[in-house]
């Protein structure tokens, strides 16, 4: 929703600003992973969602099931965003940040879906050809298709390359049936 993206933005914001500053991207990242599957979690969704649980109640319930997963100012943060009533908020603020992170670092994530497993060799060439291309560290990740027949689709942000034998059919047969 973008109205949701828009209220979490200036939180995601804060949190990134801290997280540069104390040079901390990393422990960030897993507060916000954690305190977004917590919120997420279908046996908790009604008691975020409900009105009578006080932000105090929803604040020591969260704290208590991330345990250590969070620092003092983790904490912090959700006991602001229970008070805002924003906790439903945290995966599009997770979201945020680490976009925000990603533009920091120069890193951009690709996902390379091939019909085949990659071998190291392959996978190597392949983010550093997009990493020339984008003019950034590339992170892939790989998964198989074999429903692809042969070749690959690499997506990395607005980038999608589609070298798959079953895309050169469809584009075939597409031809010929004008």
């Amino acid at each position: 929703m973008a109205e949701n993206i828009t209220i979490a933005r200036p939180y995601a914001q804060a949190v990134f600003d801290l997280a540069r500053d104390q040079k901390a991207f990393d422990q960030w990242s897993g507060m916000l992973e954690l305190l977004s599957a917590v919120v997420t979690d279908p046996q908790l969704i009604p008691v975020i969602g409900n009105p009578r649980v006080s932000g105090d109640g929803l604040v020591t319930l969260i704290i208590d099931v991330c345990g250590d997963g969070l620092t003092e100012q983790g904490r912090s943060l959700v006991r602001v965003l229970a008070e805002n009533r924003r906790l439903e908020l945290l995966p599009e603020m997770r979201a945020l940040y680490e976009a925000m992170r990603a533009e920091a670092e120069q890193l951009v994530q690709a996902e390379v879906v091939s019909a085949f497993p990659l071998t190291d060799e392959q996978k190597k060439g392949i983010a550093g050809a997009l990493s020339r291309r984008l003019g950034r560290q590339v992170q892939l990740t790989c998964e198989t298709d074999e429903a692809l027949i042969g070749g690959a689709v690499i997506r990395a942000g607005d980038l999608v390359i589609d070298g798959s034998v079953a895309a050169h059919v469809n584009r075939l047969a597409s031809a010929l049936t004008r």
